[in-house]
């Protein structure tokens, strides 16, 4: 973590003096490359030598070191600070303290929601603590705390009751209950560290934007992801999505990529990577099906439909 946020930090103060040039698009391609290949290393090396090796028949050595707390979150962190700052939407944070500030806030390192430097930059450069704001945190970190403990750890330990039985002697009634429990799990799990972390964060004078807005009332795929986990799903539609052309060009294409990186993202491994195909599949499905015979309301708004 360190490393990125000092590797980060001169990126942007170099990106920032030449955004206009050809330079520029160089700085932001290498501190780019970098970020992603320190992420690929502790993250998906294991899984890629052991599908090389499987595939090809090599022996490439599989390095079994421990995964650095938060790197998925801070890396797209850092990562959507160089991409602003290319764009003239924020200036480089000229203080090393204050920007290894940003790198570090623990109220979301480990479970998120993924923070934009732009969403908090006033508020590292001059925080307004009150105790109205204070005793507002505590509530909201509560309330994520009951989410998680009360509801999201017994939910786990009823679904696993089902969901860990020798399927072929699984009752329908049994998987349909299984299923509930883990959605009910899953939901309050992460939207309570959510609000865990949006709590904390108030404690301290730092304003994270919403990551949940129920999902589980959503009328379609599309509009899930336009509630669910709201952080992730606007990194890839803005720095993945839109700069691969959007709807205007190679569309179907562009949500492939953006999905596949999903899956990928949330763990190495073949099912992740699946699951995120899996929605790929739905939403084109309700791209070119659904949305031509109802209006839904969709996440990616003009950009997809």
């Amino acid at each position: 973590m360190l490393f990125n946020a000092l590797f980060n930090y001169f990126g942007g103060l170099l990106l920032d003096k030449h955004r206009d040039s050809l330079k520029g698009k160089g700085i932001m391609a290498i501190s780019i490359a970098v970020n992603l290949l320190i992420l690929g290393f502790f993250k998906y090396f294991g899984f890629v030598a052991e599908n090389l090796n499987d595939l090809l028949g090599v022996n490439i050595p599989i390095i079994n070191i421990g995964l650095p707390i938060g790197i998925s979150f801070y890396t797209f962190k850092t990562i959507s600070y160089l991409v602003d700052i290319y764009r003239g939407e924020v200036a480089a944070q000229k203080s090393p303290f204050k920007f290894l500030l940003y790198v570090s806030l623990f109220h979301h390192l480990v479970a998120g929601p993924i923070v934009r430097y732009k969403d908090i930059e006033q508020d590292i450069e001059k925080r307004k603590l009150s105790m109205e704001s204070f005793n507002s945190g505590v509530s909201r970190f509560i309330i994520g705390l009951g989410k998680k403990v009360i509801i999201a750890n017994q939910a786990s330990e009823f679904s696993k009751a089902f969901l860990d039985m020798d399927y072929s002697s699984l009752p329908v009634i049994g998987a349909w209950a299984g299923i509930l429990l883990f959605a009910i799990q899953i939901y309050f799990d992460f939207s309570g560290y959510s609000d865990m972390a949006i709590g904390l964060g108030k404690m301290y004078g730092f304003n994270y934007k919403e990551n949940f807005n129920y999902p589980y009332i959503a009328k379609s795929a599309t509009e899930f992801w336009r509630r669910w986990h709201i952080s992730l799903s606007s990194f890839f539609r803005d720095y993945v999505y839109i700069p691969l052309g959007g709807n205007r060009k190679h569309q179907i294409r562009n949500i492939l990529v953006v999905w596949f990186l999903t899956g990928l993202w949330h763990g190495a491994s073949w099912n992740f990577i699946v699951w995120g195909l899996y929605f790929f599949v739905l939403l084109i499905l309700e791209k070119f099906l659904l949305f031509k015979m109802k209006k839904y309301p969709s996440f990616y708004g003009e950009y997809i439909l």
